[in-house]
Formats: structure tokens, sequence, C-alpha cells
């Protein structure tokens, strides 16, 4: 399957963007999805993450409350909505599909390209 994460630009702090995935030759209905970032220098860090069903949702605590996670089965897509965009949310977005709920074990091998987003402070 390949994941194509878009939505990416640049924003001044306390701006929004809302991101999406969208999945090509298989559906994602049946996965746990979860978008991860990833700075310059530093390992890719799952921040939040959805359910198959979209029931469930969790978050990393320092994007709990400004990011909301969500997902459309029948478009085949996850979002991810940010608000109150800080300097540190800077990264490269990508979203995969998890092994299992509560991890962040990447369950595909491919990561696609990501999509940038660069906070102007």
């Amino acid at each position: 399957v390949q994941l194509q994460a878009s939505g990416g630009g640049l924003v001044q702090a306390g701006g929004s963007l809302r991101l999406s995935c969208a999945a090509s030759g298989r559906t994602l209905s049946t996965y746990h999805m979860g978008w991860f970032r990833q700075a310059p220098g530093k390992e890719r860090d799952l921040v939040a993450a959805i359910s198959w069903s979209g029931a469930t949702t969790s978050y990393v605590d320092s994007v709990k409350g400004r990011f909301t996670i969500s997902r459309d089965n029948a478009k085949k897509t996850v979002y991810l909505q940010m608000n109150s965009l800080k300097p540190e949310d800077m990264a490269v977005y990508y979203c995969q599909a998890l092994r299992y709920w509560g991890t962040s074990e990447p369950l595909f091998g491919s990561w696609g390209q990501g999509t940038l987003v660069t906070v102007s402070s």
C-alpha cells in the first residue's frame, strides 16, 4: 500500500493546517492509523493515533488540545487538523498504519515522502 501525506506548508505561529493521508492500492478501514513527525536531527515520533473505526484517538501530551486526528474510511483518508501551531511543531509529517493499538510500531515498510510543516515565529 502507498500512503501519501499532503497539506503541509508554511504557517505563522498560532495558525492552522489540515493534513491529509490518502491510501492507494488498499483500503485503510481495517487499520489503526497514526500521524508521525520527524524534525531535523530527531527521530520520527508518533503524535496522534486513531483506531480503525475512528472511535478512539490518542495524542502525545505536546499536541493535546491542539491537534485532532480523524478519518473517513469511505474516502480511504486520514486527517490531522493542527491548530495553534508552534515553532516546535515544525517537522515532516507522515502517516502510517499501526501494528496494533497502543504501539508506535509501523505496519507497512513504506513511509512515503511525508509533508513538510514549517511554522514561523
